[in-house]
């Protein structure tokens, strides 16, 4: 094992402290060790780790990550490992995500008693979720469905069905992934069924804007495709000025140099819901990122236009003053 080139100690990693945080980083370290680094994983307690209330009500965007980005800019780490839905879109000034690997299955999951599906559930069915999009698209999709507010890790969450607290409960499928727990996943939700939120299923690895010797580590872990869909993802988020904990999914995928993206916005409550599915082409593009970013602020802004403007969580979160004059052209 070598230390990074400029710093004489291990590579020091933040990460939460919950089981899937921790795998999560672990993955990110094996990858920095393939490469003849040594590291060594920091945990780091945030605001979402100790506040048991509904994001919706602590405010959900950025609350599993400020407490690694002051660890990242006040030196005590080197990088941060963060699921990358939970980043706010803006990113602040001296931190940069340089790395975003190849991503994980960005589908939701249903785990139900009895091997239920959502189909299959009956009328009056418990089923558990923390959050706002997937309580949006349950309610959209299955009016019938007792759609109760869920906390906790994942194992947790899993038993409240295994517990008969609850019949199902719907999660993503990346983490189900990452922590082995597969088994338990009554049926994956298809992004027709269920649009994932922005990020879901895929890792930023962050580390400081000035730290070369890092940031030269941290690139070659960085996948271009998946780097361009949520590229688009979160400029959806962008555009309708919208956090986290708004009720919006956007999922994108990358073939052939051909980017789709679908996106989802609804009211919580259930009602009239705002879809938008639409395609652009990267091979050409001068600038593949700034291709993808363009489309997810032309589908954001066009969902305001018909009406998501009016969901709770959208037009909540300022935009940069460099963006302000031009968000409702591009």
């Amino acid at each position: 094992m070598t230390t990074t080139p400029g710093i004489d100690r291990p590579l020091l990693l933040g990460t939460r402290r919950s089981e899937l945080a921790t795998t999560q980083s672990g993955h990110v370290a094996d990858m920095l060790r393939a490469r003849g680094l040594e590291v060594e994983l920091v945990l780091v307690t945030t605001e979402g780790d100790t506040n048991r209330a509904p994001l919706s009500r602590i405010g959900g965007t950025g609350v599993f990550v400020s407490a690694l980005r002051d660890a990242l800019l006040d030196g005590s780490i080197d990088l941060a490992v963060h699921s990358l839905k939970d980043l706010p879109v803006e990113q602040p000034a001296g931190l940069v995500v340089a790395a975003t690997p190849s991503r994980e299955d960005s589908r939701d999951v249903l785990v139900a008693r009895d091997g239920l599906t959502l189909e299959s559930l009956p009328a009056g069915a418990r089923v558990g979720t923390g959050s706002p999009r997937r309580e949006a698209q349950l309610r959209a999709t299955r009016p019938d469905l007792d759609v109760r507010e869920l906390r906790g890790n994942v194992p947790t969450r899993i038993a409240t069905v295994a517990d008969g607290e609850l019949d199902a409960v719907v999660l993503a499928g990346a983490g189900i992934r990452r922590l082995g727990l597969t088994d338990a996943v009554t049926q994956w939700l298809e992004p027709t069924d269920m649009v994932c939120a922005p990020g879901q299923g895929a890792l930023a690895v962050e580390c400081r804007a000035d730290d070369a010797a890092v940031r030269a580590h941290l690139e070659p872990l960085d996948d271009p495709d998946t780097r361009a869909a949520v590229t688009a993802e979160r400029a959806v988020l962008g555009a309708l000025e919208a956090g986290c904990s708004a009720p919006v999914g956007a999922f994108a995928t990358v073939a052939d140099g051909e980017l789709a993206l679908r996106t989802f916005a609804g009211p919580r409550e259930g009602g009239e819901t705002f879809r938008e599915e639409v395609t652009a082409s990267l091979a050409d593009a001068p600038d593949p990122l700034s291709a993808a970013e363009a489309l997810g602020r032309r589908t954001g802004t066009a969902l305001r236009t018909r009406g998501a403007d009016a969901l709770p969580g959208v037009g909540e979160v300022p935009q940069p003053a460099d963006r302000q004059s031009s968000k409702e052209t591009e």
